[in-house]
């Protein structure tokens, strides 16, 4: 299938969102507690930070992505709805908060995430190794998963975070190449793909994971491109989804992918040799998160018997 990309315009882009774009409001019992409990160990969620449309059903599933280092990122995306600017304070005792609510939540898959946090030495890698060691002490059959930022490339830190042993390293290049610079904040696209790299290199048994936003003005044939590039750095989890615009301050929408396009595109990721991909318009990272340590497993022992 053949789905290149027609740039909307500025006044396109602001119309009513497609059909397929819903949102399942879903505020029961355990999106309540889950709340209240975030709130009463005074820890941050990427799910609210970020408008996370799967904040519903992920909450009613007693499902969380925690975000430590503050809700202040030194960077600003023009993609992200977190807040931007200097943080004035690290919280030492934040990881034994985030496995105290993750014990409460009963957790099987524990997702970790972070702002940037470029004003530290260390970007923060030490409390996310922390972290993982706090849920493993209270959850020793946890899934752990950490979403990491680039570390602005350096390999100490992110050796910190990989011998903490996270059970899936996930770090996203967010959009392809030739809009990487206008979508990220110092971020670069290479530096993320050498992270990924490195991180197999460190940890060849950990699986890691990426991430590609649809809808920014890329090309199809950039999207299989990047597919490409995170398959040449053994990238083995990917997940697709659409953009959707956090204010008017933020870019715009160029295109709304449809359900069959991101259908046809989790086809050519798994063609491509992906253990996982997670495909369709409101997919986040960590969506289903639980499900792609599994495949990745069931990947690797598949592996392990052709040797």
């Amino acid at each position: 299938m053949k789905a290149g990309v027609t740039t909307l315009s500025n006044k396109a882009a602001k119309q009513p969102k497609p059909d397929w774009i819903k949102i399942k409001l879903t505020a029961g019992d355990n999106y309540q507690e889950i709340k209240s409990m975030m709130r009463s160990k005074t820890l941050h969620t990427v799910c609210e930070e970020a408008r996370c449309p799967n904040i519903y059903e992920c909450w009613a599933n007693r499902t969380a992505t925690f975000m430590i280092l503050g809700d202040i990122c030194t960077r600003a995306c023009r993609f992200c709805a977190v807040n931007t600017g200097l943080p004035t304070e690290l919280d030492l005792q934040e990881p034994e908060r985030v496995a105290e609510a993750a014990e409460g939540m009963n957790l099987r898959h524990c997702v970790v995430t972070s702002v940037a946090r470029d004003d530290l030495k260390d970007g923060g890698a030490t409390i996310f190794a922390e972290t993982v060691a706090a849920i493993r002490k209270r959850l020793p059959l946890c899934n752990v998963e950490v979403l990491i930022p680039d570390f602005l490339g350096d390999r100490d830190s992110l050796e910190i975070v990989m011998n903490s042993n996270p059970d899936i390293l996930n770090h996203n290049i967010e959009t392809v190449e030739r809009m990487s610079d206008r979508v990220r904040a110092r971020a670069k696209y290479r530096r993320s793909l050498e992270l990924l790299r490195r991180a197999k290199e460190i940890k060849p048994d950990i699986p890691t994971k990426s991430s590609i936003m649809l809808g920014v003005g890329e090309e199809w044939d950039e999207i299989l491109q990047a597919m490409d590039d995170l398959r040449a750095v053994d990238c083995d989890i990917l997940t697709l989804g659409q953009y959707l615009q956090p204010s008017p301050k933020h870019l715009n929408v160029e295109k709304y992918y449809p359900p069959e396009e991101f259908a046809a595109l989790k086809e050519e990721g798994l063609r491509r040799g992906f253990s996982h991909v997670e495909s369709g318009p409101l997919v986040r990272s960590s969506y289903h998160a639980h499900e792609q340590v599994k495949s990745a497993a069931q990947a690797r022992e598949g592996r392990t018997a052709t040797v």
